[in-house]
This record gives structure tokens, sequence and C-alpha cells, in this order.
């Protein structure tokens, strides 16, 4: 990562709110270049090197009635996602991850016993809180919405007693693997056994791809606890890797994020356009 995905992304966030000022009215390439304070070509090219889609066909994908079309046509039943080999493991193949989870005796000591190193790094959605142990990222937050002190309190705050040590080169690799997708990054994952379950099915959704908060209550066996998966999604401590913003609700409205519902828009559509352009490659 360098300082032009950070860049990119505070283009792609006043976009955002230039689109939802002007409701339903789709604005051209020069009125939306206007708003950035950039000519039309700059602009454009900011977003070729970004997305790899036109600003128009982005914009698209940043309406809220995306997630209704994503839900139609990109939508990822989880038992059948297991059935054709769409699991965790292959997930985890494709983001160049492994992954261990604390057990839960571990979990309910609140982080006792653990150093977690941390630091700050620049990602495609502005700047992105780091944590790991020895064993692996435990904790990806990104603060664009929030600030960083609510991300740092947020992350500490899962763990309050383990021990955090100030070590941006410590993760530095996991870092570079887990944000650009080189090389290999390892997640130690902290959470309950519930929670557990919920992040592995998450792990199942293909790029580009949706799913639903029912659907993943099915896919763990626990088909009446809609509202208790909303909350471990959530909570969630290892955004964009598992891929919390990938379960929407069943009417196509796009749930929370606890990052700021701004950047599940974003990488919604930024995986969009990734995805359609395999298609188009294929």
């Amino acid at each position: 990562m360098d300082l032009s995905d950070t860049y990119h992304y505070q283009v792609i966030r006043r976009a955002i709110d230039a689109i939802d000022a002007a409701g339903d009215k789709p604005l051209s390439l020069t009125e939306l270049a206007a708003e950035m304070q950039m000519s039309p070509a700059h602009f454009q090219r900011v977003f070729s090197n970004w997305v790899g889609v036109s600003p128009k066909r982005y914009q698209q994908y940043l309406t809220l009635g995306h997630a209704k079309v994503l839900l139609r046509d990109r939508f990822t039943t989880l038992d059948t996602a297991h059935e054709v080999g769409l699991s965790g493991s292959g997930r985890l193949h494709d983001l160049f991850l492994r992954w261990e989870a604390m057990s839960p005796g571990d979990y309910a000591r609140d982080g006792a016993g653990l150093s977690i190193y941390w630091g700050w790094f620049d990602s495609h959605f502005g700047p992105a809180l780091i944590m790991g142990t020895e064993r692996g990222i435990c904790g990806l937050a990104f603060a664009a919405e929030t600030g960083t002190n609510a991300a740092m309190a947020d992350l500490t705050a899962r763990w309050p007693k383990a021990r955090f040590i100030h070590d941006a080169d410590a993760l530095r690799l996991w870092a570079t693997a887990a944000l650009g997708m080189h090389g290999q990054a390892q997640l130690h994952m902290i959470g309950a056994p519930f929670q557990i379950k919920v992040w592995e099915a998450l792990l199942a959704i293909p790029s580009g791809h949706v799913t639903t908060y029912s659907e993943i209550a099915l896919a763990i066996g626990r088909p009446k606890a809609v509202r208790a998966v909303g909350t471990a999604v959530g909570r969630n401590p290892v955004g964009w890797l598992i891929p919390c913003h990938r379960a929407l609700r069943k009417s196509g409205a796009l749930g929370g994020y606890h990052w700021g519902l701004p950047i599940k828009r974003a990488m919604l559509a930024w995986e969009t356009a990734r995805a359609e352009a395999v298609d188009r490659q294929a």
C-alpha cells in the first residue's frame, strides 16, 4: 500500500457524499469532477486506478439500490457454496490466508497473557489499524469514518487484559498480504465459539457476491438465530479479510457496518467492479 490508496479512498468518500446529496439524479462526469474540485480527466484517472471502471458505472454501484441488484444477481447460498468448494478453506486460499481460532478458555480470559502488536497502514479504504499476536492478525479496523482514536479504543476494548505494543514492523509482512493480497497473511481469530462459526461462514462468500444474515444462520445450523448472527457479524474484529460487508438484509438493505456504511458501500462497489472485469475476461 502507498499513500495514493488513502488519497483515492478520500476522493471516493467525497463522491459518495455528492451522489447521496443528488438523490435519484445521476451526476455526469463533469459534475462529479467539479464536486471533487478536480478536472474530469484527473478524476477519471483516479477512478481507473482505484476501481477499474468508469465513474458513471461506479456511481451505479454506489447507489443504495445496488444491494438489491447484488442479491438478485450475485447471491450466494452458503450450503451450495460449501458443496461446490467455496468453503472457508477455499476462501482462505483465495485471500492467501491461514487462520486459527483461540480456544474458548483463552477467549474467556479477555486476552490475559497475550502480547498484541499494532500499527497503522494505508489501505484501499483509508487508514487501517492492524493488530496481531505472534500467531497472526487478530484485528483490522478502518478509521476513515470513525476516526483513529475510536478505532483504537474499539479494538483494545475487545481484549482488555492483553498487553498492547506499538510495532508496525512486526506486522508489516502480514499487513502487506492482508491489504495488498500479496504473500500470505495469517489470522489469529479471538472470539466466542458462536462468533467463530459465523465468521467461518462469512469466509465462504466469494468476492463480488453477497448473502443474507438468515442464510448465515442456516449455514451454521441456527436458523432462528438471525439477530444473534447479525450481532456476531458486527463483532467481526478483522474487517475486509473476514468479509462481513457481504452480509445484507433480505430486503436488500445494506444493514449495518461497524466501520461505517460508506466504507461498506465502497467495498461492495470495488469488489463488484473487479468481479465483473473477471467475468468479461473469462
